[in-house]
């Protein structure tokens, strides 16, 4: 059985007017990476700020390794926020000297800088790095402390696809050394392919938990058929009988049987030069769940 490493009971908090986080409740288990998603607004920046020590809870319990979080918990974490200010006439090994100061005990930074594949940008002046550069520069800072616990907040917003790639390499290679994370992220490929777990949030409370793929065969069978709106065109329309709904440019096909969903298509006289089939999707879930996308504001 798994070692809980963070364990967060009904945690609340209340700003005049507006209740950001209502009761929340989840255990993070020791080694792996887990997702904390939903859209703008959804309370979940609030959630880490609070178990960051950033945002004091108006109520509820945090806990650490079995023991109320305190002030020892900043020294076992390690977070890359969203957006970070770096002093702009330093260069990269002069940031990692600054950070690794900071702290009695460090990480090996010979290691970290290979690990985070920053060698070539140690003597670049930080204002001078890509987006891709910065981030894995910040990652770097993240992990200048060798934390137990890494809390990554939307580390790939803006990047281009590879470099976006690139860093979920790094992510792996991260859990791989047995380091435990805490992702929030809008991109649901990304949340698919690194967390082990995932905690779907909306309106401050949290609506689904548990491994990615399960939730997906728990929640939906089959697949989505897509036809072309102007192609989905049926001879009879109460004789289909497979749920549908619009979809921009195309119609989508709920199936549970997919080879019997195109075969009453055919029937149906609809073409089916343009159809695409796919698996549902996290974006899917919560869409299902709450009427609207993770991407949404």
């Amino acid at each position: 059985m798994q070692e809980t490493l963070l364990e967060v009971k009904n945690l609340v908090k209340t700003y005049p007017n507006v209740q950001a986080v209502r009761g929340v409740s989840f255990k993070i288990q020791k080694g792996i990476c887990f997702g904390l998603l939903g859209p703008n607004g959804a309370g979940k920046t609030t959630t880490l700020e609070m178990i960051e020590g950033i945002n004091p809870p108006t109520s509820g319990e945090i806990f650490f390794q079995g023991k109320p979080s305190d002030g020892e918990f900043k020294k076992h974490c390690g977070i890359q926020f969203q957006s970070t200010a770096l002093p702009d006439f330093l260069r990269v090994n002069e940031v990692l000297s600054m950070f690794k100061s900071f702290y009695a005990k460090t990480a090996d930074v010979d290691a970290l800088i290979k690990w985070t594949q920053i060698d070539d940008l140690l003597d670049r002046d930080v204002h001078k790095l890509s987006g891709g550069q910065r981030q894995r520069v910040l990652l770097a800072v993240a992990l200048i402390n060798d934390p137990e616990l890494i809390f990554l907040d939307e580390p790939t917003t803006g990047l281009d696809p590879q470099a976006r790639r690139n860093f979920w390499e790094l992510i792996l290679s991260i859990k791989a050394k047995g380091k435990t994370i805490v992702l929030t992220t809008h991109y649901m490929e990304e949340a698919y392919t690194l967390c082990d777990e995932i905690a779907i949030m909306d309106q401050g409370k949290i609506r689904l938990q548990g491994a990615p793929q399960k939730l997906l065969r728990e929640v939906f069978e089959g697949a989505l058929i897509q036809i072309p709106k102007q192609d989905f065109v049926l001879k009879n329309q109460s004789d289909f009988k497979w749920p549908h709904q619009v979809v921009g440019d195309e119609v989508e096909i709920e199936s549970k049987d997919v080879n019997q969903t195109i075969q009453d298509l055919l029937h149906q006289g609809v073409s089916l030069k343009g159809m695409r089939t796919r698996s549902h999707t996290l974006d899917d879930l919560f869409l299902q769940l709450t009427g609207k996308g993770l991407r949404d504001a």
